[in-house]
């Protein structure tokens, strides 16, 4: 069954603390589960505030639907991640058969 794995690393250049950076990363997340029913958690421990990097997952027994899916959550987080003030600075997906 083909399992998708999104990263996204995300700028929170406005970010004074760790309560701003926390803000931005747990809406970010929030709204990704919601809006996608997808996993995500954050990979990174929270070394800078201006900083963070994100892991999306996903399955389904069909490799094009996932392929879309990304396609539209990486969309989505670049979006979202602007309207909170944050960019996203690189993203890196890959796909996986167990």
């Amino acid at each position: 069954m083909p399992v998708a794995q999104l990263t996204l690393e995300i700028r929170i250049e406005h970010a004074q603390s760790l309560k701003d950076r926390r803000q931005v990363v747990r809406s970010l997340k929030d709204q990704l589960r919601q809006g996608f029913n997808v996993s995500v958690a954050e990979l990174d421990e929270a070394v800078t505030w201006q900083s963070a990097t994100l892991g999306v997952a996903a399955i389904s027994r069909s490799r094009d639907y996932l392929h879309g899916l990304i396609e539209e959550v990486e969309r989505a987080a670049s979006r979202m991640a602007s309207e909170l003030g944050a960019e996203l600075a690189d993203s890196f997906w890959e796909y996986t058969e167990s």
